[in-house]
């Protein structure tokens, strides 16, 4: 009696890809590479072919294929091909690749000819004289690039009297706004927390010779004179400055600043007038209102410390700080203002078109603008010695 239930037919062995094998046929003057097996990655790679495999055949002939047993192929056969084409090259063979398969010639065409050369060897470094003409050129040139900024933008600033300066008020009143009225709160906490510690260190100090009411003297005339122009000035370089110099940059990645050159409208005008106008203007009154609140804070301290009436302290205030010092920090403000304006404008412009340039662009504002004001308060202090202010 037979088994009615059908049995499935046993299943094939899988076939195991042929090995990738080569063979060099003819004679010197005419050789063929008879090529055979599966050339893949995948199924055991490529068969090494030696940069000296074709040194026996003679100049000036020709090398051919036979890839009639090639059963499979994928890059491996390409890169194969490749390093054959430069053995031939090597010994003065014609490479004919007709007799290898139409789609791998049309992959072998697309590569180079010869590979590409070692990187050259790096010079040797140039002399000292050398290096320091270069660095002094590149001053000089970067120099000059931003005096022609800042005579361009004052020219701007000339022409926006009669309104032909190319700037949007927008734009300068969003700048106004935040390089003015939105420090406040840091200029303001800043330059306290300088006069409070500048009473505190007077105090400590004069109290030893019992003048502890000058303490009014050294608060209002430091401040007036210098502490508060430098430190509003480093805020604003740390805030406003980076800020310039990040969106700046922002825009020449994101091609803005080719666009606006493209369709002809001046980079200058209508994007770094309004920043440069608006921190010029803020500035010094962010000065004013710095003074003002660091003679706060140490009337703050003054008051709580020693003995002297609230309305004593400020009679020997303004006794003591003449007008003179507000006129000299109000000056200083402004051109610390125009430094750091200037800077973190050149800064932008010069970045590179990647994210991390942006900070890097940021950071170097900001690095520049604080050490350019610390150095620009130094020209000040010889200058208002010699002139006796």
């Amino acid at each position: 009696m037979t088994d009615p239930t059908p049995h499935a037919a046993p299943p094939h062995p899988a076939q195991t890809p042929e090995k990738p094998v080569w063979t060099l046929e003819g004679d010197s003057s005419a050789p063929r590479l008879v090529l055979r097996g599966t050339w893949s990655v995948q199924d055991g790679g490529m068969a090494p072919f030696p940069t000296d495999g074709l040194a026996q055949a003679q100049s000036h002939g020709t090398l051919t294929f036979d890839s009639q047993g090639v059963s499979g192929w994928d890059s491996a056969f390409i890169a194969f091909l490749w390093d054959v084409k430069q053995a031939a090259s090597h010994a003065g063979l014609q490479f004919d690749p007709h007799g290898l398969p139409a789609s791998a010639q049309r992959l072998l065409a697309l590569l180079p000819d010869a590979p590409a050369p070692n990187k050259a060897a790096d010079r040797k470094k140039p002399p000292l004289l050398e290096r320091v003409g270069d660095k002094s050129l590149n001053v000089l040139n970067e120099t000059g690039t931003v005096t022609e900024l800042a005579l361009e933008t004052a020219q701007g600033a000339c022409k926006t009297l009669t309104g032909k300066s190319g700037m949007r008020l927008k734009d300068l009143a969003t700048d106004i706004w935040n390089a003015g009225p939105s420090a406040l709160l840091i200029v303001g906490v800043v330059n306290f927390l300088v006069g409070a510690i500048l009473a505190f260190v007077g105090l400590v100090e004069l109290r030893r010779f019992a003048a502890e009411i000058y303490v009014a003297n050294l608060v209002g005339i430091a401040c007036a004179r210098e502490i508060s122009a430098i430190m509003t000035a480093i805020v604003m370089a740390g805030r406003t400055g980076g800020a310039y110099a990040a969106r700046i940059s922002t825009m020449l990645g994101n091609e803005e600043i080719d666009a606006l050159q493209v369709f002809g409208i001046p980079v200058s005008s209508y994007i770094l007038l309004p920043s440069i106008l608006s921190l010029g203007l803020m500035m010094p009154l962010l000065y004013i209102y710095g003074t003002l609140i660091a003679i706060f804070g140490g009337f703050v301290v003054s008051v709580s410390m020693m003995d002297i009436s609230p309305l004593g302290y400020l009679n020997t205030t303004f006794e003591g700080v003449s007008l003179t010092e507000f006129v000299f920090g109000f000056v200083k403000s402004f051109f610390f203002a125009s430094f750091i304006a200037l800077a973190a404008c050149r800064v932008g412009l010069r970045a590179g078109r990647s994210a991390a340039d942006v900070g890097i662009a940021a950071t170097r504002a900001v690095v520049i603008g604080i050490v350019g004001v610390i150095a620009m308060d130094a020209i000040f202090a010889v200058m208002a010695t010699v002139l006796g202010i």
